[in-house]
C-alpha cells in the first residue's frame, strides 16, 4: 500500500524559540557581569559574534541527514582526537596555557579556541554510530555481546578522555556523563551495569577518600594537580578559604543569597565576583533578578532538555535516537554541575553555563550539538494514512 507523505515543517520553530530565549538571558546576564569593569573587552558584542557563528554552524549541521553523519562520523571523530594530541604537543606560542591549563589554540585575529569542546560532539555522533552497527550486527543479545558493547563505548570515551583529563577535568567529567546517559539507552543489561556501577561507586568514594587524607597517592599516580584539590578543599569549607580557593564560591553565594525573591534589578549588582561573565554567570542571574528569575533561567532549559527528549522518541532512527540521548546527557550535566557549583552544592570545576556564559568554543560546540537537533527535526518525515507511523 503506497502512503501519501506529508512533510512537516522543515525547522523545528519551538527549539528556534527556546534558543532565543537563552540568547535574551545570556545577553543581559553578560551585559550586567562586564559591568565590573575587570576587562576593557566587550564581552556582550564577542558573544553575540559568536552566536552568529553558532547559527551558521547550526544551519550547516542541520542540512546533513543519517547517512551523511553516519559517514562522517568517524571523520569528525578522527580529527578531534588529533587536535587534543596536537594541543598536547603544540608549544606555549600556540597553545598557552591559561590559568594553568593547556587547553586552548591561540587563532590569531580569532582569539582561543578550546578543541575538547567539539569533541564532545563528536564523541556523541561515535557512540551513537558504535551502539547502533553493534545492534545491527547483534540481533539476538546475550552477556558476551552486551559485554562487547559496553567495551567498545568505554573505548571512544577512553581516548580522548585520557587526553584531556590531566589539563581539564571538568571536562572529563562531561565525557563520563555523555557516556553514562548512552549506556543507559543502549540496552545493556542490568546483569551487567549493576555491578559496574557498583564499582564505580566505590572507586569515586576511594579517590574522594584520598583527596581528603592522603592526597600525594592521587598526585604521584593520577597526577591529580594541587589546584584541582583546592577546590575540594573550598568547596567543604568555603569559608576557611575565601581569602584563597574559596573567594569564587563565596562570592558566588552571597551573590545569589543577596537576590533574595526578585533580585536587585538589571545592572544594579553590589557584589563583585571575578570572570563572572563566564562559569559564574548563574551567580549574576540570581543577584540581579533573584529566585524568580534563576527559576525562569532553569525552567528554559527543562523545556530545552524535554523538548530533545520528545524528538527523541518521535523519530523511528535509532541512530538519530542515541544521539538526542548524548545531547541531553552534555547539556544535563552542564546545567547541575554548573549551578550547583554557584551555590556549594556541587565542587568547581570550571564547567560553563550552557548558551548562558561567555565563551566562543563552549557556545560553538553547544550549538553544534543542537544542529544535530535540528537536522533530525529538518529531515523528519510523518507518514499520514499509514499502518506504520
Amino acid at each position: 500500500m503506497t502512503s501519501n507523505k506529508n512533510t512537516t515543517s522543515k525547522l523545528d520553530y519551538s527549539l528556534v524559540l527556546i534558543l532565543l530565549l537563552l540568547f535574551l538571558a545570556s545577553c543581559a546576564a553578560i551585559y550586567s557581569a562586564q559591568s565590573s569593569g575587570q576587562y576593557d573587552r566587550n564581552f556582550l558584542v564577542m558573544q553575540i559574534a559568536w552566536y552568529v557563528v553558532g547559527c551558521i554552524i547550526i544551519g550547516v549541521v542541520m542540512t546533513l541527514d543519517s547517512d551523511q553523519l553516519r559517514k562522517l562520523t568517524w571523520y569528525a571523530y578522527g580529527f578531534g582526537i588529533v587536535l587534543l594530541i596536537l594541543l598536547i604537543l603544540a608549544p606555549s606560542s600556540i597553545a598557552p596555557r591559561i590559568n594553568g591549563s593547556k587547553n586552548w589554540f591561540q587563532i590569531p585575529g580569532v582569539g582561543t579556541i578550546q578543541p575538547s569542546e567539539f569533541v564532545k560532539v563528536f564523541m556523541i555522533l561515535a557512540q551513537a554510530w558504535v551502539i547502533e552497527n553493534h545492534h545491527l550486527k547483534n540481533v539476538v543479545k546475550t552477556i558476551q555481546s552486551d559485554l562487547w558493547l559496553l567495551v567498545k563505548m568505554g573505548m571512544v570515551t577512553m581516548l580522548p578522555l585520557l587526553l584531556i583529563i590531566k589539563e581539564d577535568l571538568g571536562t572529563g567529567l562531561v565525557f563520563l556523563a555523555i557516556l553514562v546517559g548512552m549506556i543507559f539507552i543502549s540496552g545493556i543489561t542490568w546483569k551487567l551495569l549493576v555491578p559496574i556501577f557498583s564499582v564505580g561507586i566505590v572507586l569515586v568514594g576511594t579517590i574522594f577518600y584520598f583527596v581528603l587524607w592522603n592526597p600525594a597517592v592521587l598526585e604521584k599516580y593520577l597526577g591529580v594537580q594541587q589546584y584541582q584539590f583546592g577546590r575540594i578543599y573550598s568547596w567543604l569549607d568555603p569559608y576557611n578559604y575565601q581569602s584563597s580557593t574559596g573567594y569564587q564560591l563565596t562570592k558566588s553565594m552571597l551573590a545569589i543569597g543577596s537576590g533574595q525573591t526578585s533580585g536587585k534589578g538589571l545592572g544594579n549588582r553590589e557584589v563583585y565576583l571575578p570572570e563572572s561573565q563566564t562559569d559564574f554567570i548563574f551567580s549574576v542571574v540570581g543577584e540581579e533578578y533573584g529566585f524568580i528569575g534563576a527559576s525562569v533561567l532553569i525552567s528554559l532549559f527543562f523545556l530545552l532538555i524535554y523538548h530533545i527528549t520528545k524528538v527523541g522518541m518521535e523519530t523511528k532512527n535509532n541512530f538519530y535516537t542515541y544521539i538526542c540521548v548524548g545531547v541531553i546527557s552534555m547539556i544535563t550535566f552542564h546545567v547541575f554541575q554548573n549551578i550547583g557549583m554557584t551555590i556549594g552544592v556541587l565542587p568547581i570545576t570550571g564547567i560553563p553555563l550552557p548558551f548562558i556564559s561567555y565563551g566562543g568554543s563552549a557556545l560553538m560546540g553547544n550549538m553544534m550539538a543542537l544542529g544535530l537537533i535540528f537536522s533530525i527535526r529538518y529531515h523528519y518525515k510523518k507518514y499520514m494514512f499509514s499502518t506504520t507511523a
